[in-house]
């Protein structure tokens, strides 16, 4: 059995949060139905590309589709009465949708109190930015990241990938699976709320910090890290690598593998505070060192005496890795159009019931009949609910 194959899970979710959510947990083999407006009203396109593109197929993997029309009486009727034999709703409508739309965490908890209901969100299901729209970069730039993304001298800099939209998933992951294991103390249900700021503000974990205790608005940095020196991208002799001194031994490592015994031994390098407060002086000496070797002799080099070091790849390079091989980063699923296709597998293992790749992104309803027959419904309700524009 898969980990999470016990699981029932309405996922209502569009763009990314919530389907990242949602998809970590029909990797563990949870039954993740989405949801789906009839007649291909989905509003993401625009984000999440075509239905057989890379995104979709990587975000909605191993999950089964309904179509239920949730503005028509019947349909929301349905949703409730699939409620009551489901563990979990998610969804990422703007808060007040879900009232409209009469699937509140009190609606939904009225037909089935030990449903698990999880809400993200822009910004909170309250609040004076309750009812904003949020998306990824919005959030990257006022949880903080960007202005701390980037060179000293240049404008704030995004991250590379939607790092708010997909913590905020991984957020609202565990909170769904703390609320499940609750539920088998007290036999209840909770409701689950995270949002992209808070999720955004959370990764910023020690630079937060610094301003909370110690009142440090950090600015930007560039390739450096902000508190640890040397620890950053240095040109070599064919291209860049990562370099990473993160504590005193590792400096004197560093010293003795480039034969600089007087670094090593001046005290005023000695501790990480000292590199710190040198470190264009520090930079300065390392920079023209490193220009004389390439990439490869220099992570040779360092290894041996434990001098953290690493490559900067390209995505083609990543997964072209050996490590990254050995670890099964990629994995191949059929698809009915595109053949066999390979997608991002999840990064943790399970020694008796790991995550797993089953089937691709199915069409739109593609299980509406086979979804409501396992709820209860029988196959005349169903016809009626076709009849009437409700699924």
């Amino acid at each position: 059995m898969s980990a999470l194959s016990h699981l029932r899970i309405l996922d209502l979710t569009r763009v990314r949060a919530g389907p990242h959510c949602c998809r970590l947990l029909a990797d563990f083999g949870a039954d993740v139905v989405k949801v789906e407006a009839p007649n291909g009203q989905e509003r993401n396109a625009g984000v999440s590309g075509d239905r057989h593109g890379h995104d979709m197929q990587n975000l909605h993997r191993n999950k089964r589709s309904i179509t239920i029309d949730l503005k028509h009486p019947e349909g929301r009727a349905l949703l409730l009465r699939m409620a009551e034999r489901a563990d979990v709703v998610v969804e990422n409508y703007r808060p007040a949708v879900k009232t409209r739309l009469g699937i509140d965490y009190a609606a939904l908890s009225a037909v089935n109190p030990r449903i698990v209901l999880a809400s993200i969100s822009g910004f909170g299901q309250t609040g004076p930015y309750a009812d904003r729209a949020g998306y990824d970069q919005i959030a990257q730039g006022m949880g903080g990241l960007m202005a701390t993304t980037g060179f000293a001298d240049g404008p704030p800099v995004r991250a590379g990938t939607a790092v708010a939209d997909l913590s905020a998933g991984l957020y609202a992951a565990t909170g769904i699976l703390v609320a499940l294991a609750e539920r088998e103390v007290s036999g209840r249900g909770q409701w689950v709320q995270t949002s992209l700021l808070q999720a955004q503000i959370a990764l910023m974990d020690f630079q937060a910090a610094r301003y909370l205790m110690d009142g440090v608005v950090p600015g930007r940095a560039g390739n450096d890290h902000p508190t640890v020196t040397p620890m950053g991208v240095v040109e070599t002799a064919d291209g860049h690598l990562n370099l990473g001194v993160g504590g005193d031994g590792q400096w004197r490592a560093l010293c003795e593998a480039l034969e600089r015994p007087d670094w090593r031994d001046d005290p005023a390098f000695a501790a990480m505070s000292d590199r710190t407060a040198r470190r264009d002086e520090i930079w300065a000496l390392l920079r023209p060192v490193f220009r004389t070797r390439t990439s490869a002799e220099w992570l040779d080099l360092l290894e041996a005496p434990g001098v953290p070091a690493g490559p900067i790849l390209t995505m083609d390079q990543v997964f072209d890795d050996p490590q990254v091989r050995h670890l099964n980063m990629a994995q191949g699923v059929r698809h009915p159009a595109r053949g066999e296709v390979r997608l991002v597998a999840q990064p943790v293992d399970l020694s008796r019931t790991p995550a797993a790749l089953r089937t691709p992104v199915p069409e739109a309803g593609e299980h509406t009949a086979a979804v409501l027959a396992e709820y209860g419904l029988a196959p005349d309700e169903i016809a009626g609910l076709r009849a009437a524009g409700a699924i």
